[in-house]
């Protein structure tokens, strides 16, 4: 597995107007086919052919697979919809459940993805580090909203982390994992033992 690269080039901003939108948005979509696969196997001129649009386009955006995967992953992240719950009041507990076992299985499902989370380190002023930053908070955000906690989601995120490292590596079953999983939902929030 190669290292981190942590010299990419700069991307530019998402852009603002329509069309460029629309062919932004195309991209990611298009990714995420090639998420499914290894980081090694995202290319981007494939990407950009599937996608319909020149590969400049596709470089400005995303000059390599690692800014592209994560960019998919933090699009993802926010278009989960978890919603708000009425006044101010606690989620149930299996809206926090499925919350996090979404993006358990999300992390899973996207070798891509994780190759990439799972390498990256955040390095001084570049744009790798910007997007785990707001993958980072998107992630927390989305758990905040149904655990009423910013601890206790960035325990659970952490604990999705591993439990993900734990299937890929064969320590654990998927069903390990998501039972594992459902455990410490209850037990960070307060729903005892099993």
């Amino acid at each position: 597995m190669p290292d981190f690269p942590s010299d990419l080039p700069p991307m530019a901003p998402p852009p603002t107007l329509p069309r460029q939108r629309r062919r932004y948005a195309r991209i990611l979509d298009v990714a995420a086919g090639f998420a499914r696969k290894g980081l090694d196997s995202v290319v981007l001129s494939e990407v950009a052919a599937k996608a319909d649009v020149p590969l400049g386009t596709l470089y400005r955006y995303f000059p390599s697979p690692t800014q592209l995967m994560l960019a998919l992953y933090r699009k993802q992240l926010g278009e989960l919809s978890l919603g708000e719950w009425p006044d101010g009041g606690r989620a149930p507990a299996h809206a926090l459940v499925g919350a996090v076992m979404e993006i358990f299985h999300m992390r899973l499902m996207q070798p891509a993805v994780e190759q990439c989370l799972t390498r990256a380190v955040y390095a001084k002023d570049t744009d790798t580090t910007g997007l785990l930053r707001d993958i980072d908070a998107t992630a927390e955000k989305a758990v905040t909203v149904v655990s009423g906690d910013p601890a206790v989601s960035r325990v659970l995120l952490l604990t999705v982390t591993g439990l993900v490292q734990g299937v890929r590596s064969r320590r654990l079953s998927l069903f390990e994992a998501e039972e594992d999983l459902k455990k410490a939902c209850s037990l960070l929030t307060g729903g005892g033992h099993r």
